[in-house]
């Protein structure tokens, strides 16, 4: 059962990875995994039995919600924007209690609220900056480009595991995100065809990117331990900024259409479905 609610945790994770706006290392915290995800990555070789079997489940849910999204979430986005968009802040906002459990019973010093601010105002930032489309690059397999991949995908990976920060959007600025997403959705469709010189093709590009991705997790997750270990009341407090400032993110970097009574209450329930989601996976 607990295999099971990790798959599921997983591919919230996944989909929110590919989302422009959307924070994959949030809804980590919103799914009350973070700490426990981050000391499984930094000590999976010391305590390798029991890592690999709390990881492999989310490891599988967000492969399968990212193959599967590869092909389906843009239709959810340009038929149901409204919808789509509330459902995933309440999966975002769920997360908010478990948070909060962490801090409440400490007195609130001027200093957490400086990290609260500093990070609420980043992730805006990030989203104005974001708000356009960044230039789609052009993937190339020469040594020069393999490197850029896998340096793109460090900085994925990276952006990926720290809460409140959306990966997917700072590919987005880069220009890689397009193009990375038609290499996965290519390389599919050559597997099903079995196309051998697309399955060469698109193992050339994610190959480099994903290798990048593997090392930017472990580099990152051990920074992030660190921080937690030394001041973890600080990491607290900009965590519930990046939690606070995402939905804000999210209704930037996605322009929804003006809504009608149907969309409104349907987005909602949408809404609240999120929420309850979100709060029930992070029990």
């Amino acid at each position: 059962m607990e295999s099971i609610k990790n798959i599921l945790k997983g591919m919230v994770i996944g989909l929110a990875n590919i989302i422009p706006g959307v924070s994959g290392g949030t809804m980590m915290v919103s799914m009350n995994i973070y700490d426990k995800l981050i000391h499984c990555i930094t000590h999976l070789f010391s305590e390798f039995k029991k890592n690999v079997l709390f990881l492999l489940p989310i490891f599988i849910g967000m492969v399968v919600a990212i193959i599967g999204s590869s092909f389906g979430i843009e239709a959810l986005f340009d038929n149901y924007p409204i919808q789509t968009n509330l459902a995933f802040i309440g999966l975002i906002l769920g997360g908010l209690p478990v948070v909060f459990k962490k801090v409440k019973k400490e007195k609130t010093k001027l200093g957490h609220i400086i990290s609260f601010a500093f990070f609420f105002l980043l992730v805006v930032g990030l989203a104005l900056v974001g708000s356009g489309d960044g230039a789609n690059k052009a993937l190339t397999t020469s040594f020069e480009g393999m490197l850029v991949l896998f340096g793109i995908g460090v900085i994925a990976s990276a952006t990926m595991v720290i809460p409140g920060v959306s990966g997917s959007m700072v590919l987005l600025l880069l220009g890689y995100y397009n193009p990375i997403l038609s290499a996965i959705t290519d390389f599919l469709r050559a597997l099903a065809d079995f196309d051998m010189e697309g399955l060469v093709y698109g193992f050339k590009i994610l190959v480099p990117f994903g290798i990048g991705v593997v090392f930017g997790i472990f580099a990152i997750a051990k920074l992030v331990e660190i921080i937690f270990n030394k001041c973890p009341l600080y990491a607290y407090w900009g965590i519930i900024g990046l939690i606070v400032s995402s939905p804000i993110a999210i209704l930037v970097v996605n322009e929804l259409p003006v809504p009608n009574v149907v969309s409104i209450l349907t987005g909602a329930i949408a809404f609240v479905a999120g929420l309850f989601v979100s709060m029930k996976l992070g029990e």
